[in-house]
């Protein structure tokens, strides 16, 4: 674990082409200018800020997480994720191009995503959903994401808005390698496995019925698809089906096979669904892993900020009822492939635009821009204290880092 100690070792990947590439940018902090946080995750013990490399002017995003303050299984997951991102090269994958270290912080770097989170997009400018045409832009980016993971033998498990990012030049990444697991045992390819994941409630809502159950079965890579089924149910109305449940109804309903998705064919009456609270800071936070435990009440108050409380129904198009049916599938082997959903009716339209065509659709949604106020620092120096803190309630999270 050379790469967590504190003597400034550094590694550094082969990025993509393009605006997204930042493998020559340099490995030393005093070249790092922080502009603005966009959020906390891991547990809040990493801050992410956007931030300019001086010597080039070009706007990254830095994650830095106190490793004093990591716990032994903590240290594990960010030693996984650093080496996943030394073994996966794909343009739709959001890895983690350039690692070091300063003092007892791990700096991590990514390209900016500017337009943020498929979860912060919905919650700031798409409250009532997304259209069918961004839905389907954003899904095809996920899949091809999911089936390079599939063929290279990992399970994501970690599938949801807040882990789909949209960069400024509209290309689509798929986050959260913390969550990533092997089937690879002893060189053979499992065909199911059994690791219950580390995560808080929050995550519930998006994984599947055969890995929540934890049986002799097991679960394998069909698992991400049902949680693709999800995410497009929560693009689809801004809300996530089953978030405000408590745990053991929501498991009881994912066994039932109980689709909770399209609110034109919505299997509670609207009257009911208007009395949950949606909370931004606990269920979802954008930011890797949620900050706060999950709100698992019933409220019949809430933010005026929080999205809305009961969606009107929709009209959506037969593919896409076809596409979320297929994916929540009761039994996994009864769900496509990653591959198989590629050549889905619902995604003939994404050949049909290119990727300006797509921008044009978020419209109100504008890109993140270096911001006109004082920075955080100027530059930073190297310290082993945790970065200026905040807590899970006063900072709101853009996009997830992790």
């Amino acid at each position: 674990m050379s790469f967590l100690s504190c003597d400034g070792s550094e590694y550094t990947l082969q990025g993509p082409a393009g605006g997204d590439d930042i493998t020559g940018l340099s490995a030393e902090p005093a070249h790092y200018q922080l502009l603005s946080e966009l959020g906390r995750g891991f547990n809040n013990l990493s801050q992410v800020n956007m931030a300019r490399h001086i010597p080039t002017g070009q706007l990254v995003a830095v994650k830095q997480t106190n490793l004093d303050e990591c716990t032994e299984e903590e240290l594990l997951q960010l030693m996984n994720e650093v080496l996943l991102s030394r073994l996966f090269r794909h343009p739709n994958l959001l890895t983690s191009r350039l690692v070091f270290s300063s003092c007892c912080q791990l700096w991590v770097l990514t390209p900016l995503m500017a337009y943020g989170s498929a979860d912060t997009l919905l919650r700031t400018y798409f409250p009532d959903g997304m259209s069918e045409s961004l839905i389907a832009y954003l899904l095809y980016g996920v899949l091809k994401a999911l089936e390079y993971l599939h063929r290279m033998g990992y399970i994501h498990r970690g599938v949801k808005a807040s882990h789909i990012l949209l960069s400024g030049e509209g290309r689509v990444y798929l986050s959260g390698l913390h969550s990533v697991y092997s089937m690879m045992r002893e060189g053979k390819r499992m065909r199911t496995v059994f690791d219950m994941p580390h995560h808080s409630p929050a995550l519930l809502p998006w994984l599947s019925p055969e890995l929540l159950r934890q049986d002799l079965h097991g679960y394998g890579v069909k698992s991400d698809i049902y949680s693709l089924g999800i995410v497009a149910c929560e693009l689809v109305s801004g809300r996530v089906p089953f978030q405000d449940m408590p745990p053991t109804q929501m498991l009881l309903q994912k066994l039932r096979g109980s689709h909770c998705c399209l609110l034109d064919v919505a299997p509670f009456p609207l009257g009911e669904l208007g009395g949950l609270k949606v909370s931004r800071s606990g269920v979802d936070s954008g930011i890797g892993e949620s900050v706060a435990t999950g709100s698992l009440t019933h409220s019949t108050t809430a933010p005026p900020t929080d999205r809305p409380q009961s969606p009107g129904p929709k009209n959506h198009s037969a593919t896409l009822h076809n596409l979320v049916q297929l994916c929540l599938q009761q039994q996994p082997e009864r769900r496509p492939s990653a591959s198989e959903l590629l050549t889905h009716a619902f995604f003939k339209q994404v050949k049909r635009h290119t990727s300006d065509s797509f921008l044009s659709l978020m419209y109100p949604a504008v890109p993140l821009a270096s911001p006109e106020d004082p920075p955080v620092s100027s530059p930073p120096t190297p310290s082993c204290h945790t970065p200026a803190s905040a807590t899970a309630d006063s900072t709101e999270a853009v996009w997830d880092f992790s």
